[in-house]
């Protein structure tokens, strides 16, 4: 591990309010091939049996300060976000127990699902169970070789604990780091107390120095992520009753026409025989 820089000490993105926003964005880009970012973070509030939200997300995208209903920022954003959510917002959600971390990679082209709780698009995730806890909660972002982990030390014991692996994301140079969280209905306090960014100084042979060439839009190799086209919407019935009804015209409109032709193919085939 290389050289460290502390991005900030101790901000509130968020009070324990409704319809509150905040964000935080370093200044200019990093162009570290391989680097770790260790964040140190606080979730509390007065909400209970998950009538709290709704959560923070970590960035490191092509632009800064952008508000937006993504966790703060923009949708349909370029590059890595990295949510730890603190309330389902889907319905009849049963596979996962909240609050949960996620990531996401976009080229600019997806839209965040939050009815889903971004499911269409993440790459992988965790229960984080992260909210009014009385010891320091730490995440963990490194991104080595086209390689991304990210772990948590949420449990007190100053250990890291797996929660998203992914190979083969590629991640262009030249984007800002940076985290927000917004609040609706419910709300929480979300404090973010340390960024750290560190450069890692990792041994890359010719090879893998080709391999790893700088790249212009972010991807994740061998991912196909889902069409997020919105399906057509169903035929009403005034539509449905004149495509029937035009249906049935043009059929008996091609039966007339077809029996007029059969009739004077046959009166020519008479005349042809005398």
């Amino acid at each position: 591990m290389g050289n460290a820089m502390v991005m900030t000490q101790y901000i509130r993105l968020t009070p324990d309010m409704q319809s509150k926003q905040g964000a935080l964005w370093n200044r200019v880009p990093c162009f570290l091939k391989d680097w770790e970012l260790q964040v140190h973070f606080k979730i509390h509030g007065q909400g209970k049996k998950n009538l709290h939200g709704d959560g923070l997300a970590i960035w490191y995208t092509k632009d800064r300060m952008q508000p937006g209903p993504v966790f703060g920022n923009m949708d349909k954003f370029v590059g890595l976000g990295v949510f730890v959510d603190t309330y389902p917002n889907e319905e009849k959600q049963q596979e996962r127990v909240f609050p949960y971390i996620s990531a996401m990679v976009n080229n600019g082209s997806l839209s965040y699902d939050h009815e889903r709780d971004g499911r269409p698009t993440e790459l992988g995730g965790c229960t984080a169970i992260v909210r009014n806890l009385r010891y320091d909660t730490f995440l963990v972002i490194r991104y080595v070789k086209r390689h991304l982990t990210i772990m948590m030390d949420i449990d007190g014991k100053h250990e890291w604990r797996d929660c998203i692996e992914m190979p083969g994301v590629r991640l262009p140079r030249g984007y800002y780091f940076g985290t927000s969280s917004i609040t609706g209905d419910l709300s929480d306090n979300h404090d973010v107390i340390s960024l750290k960014l560190f450069e890692l100084t990792g041994v890359r042979t010719p090879e893998e120095e080709k391999l790893h060439r700088d790249v212009f839009l972010p991807s994740v190799d061998n991912l196909k992520l889902p069409d997020m086209t919105v399906p057509p919407a169903p035929l009403s019935g005034l539509a449905l009753f004149l495509i029937v009804f035009f249906s049935l015209v043009f059929s008996v409109f091609a039966i007339v026409i077809g029996i007029i032709l059969y009739n004077k193919w046959q009166d020519q085939s008479r005349k042809r025989f005398y």
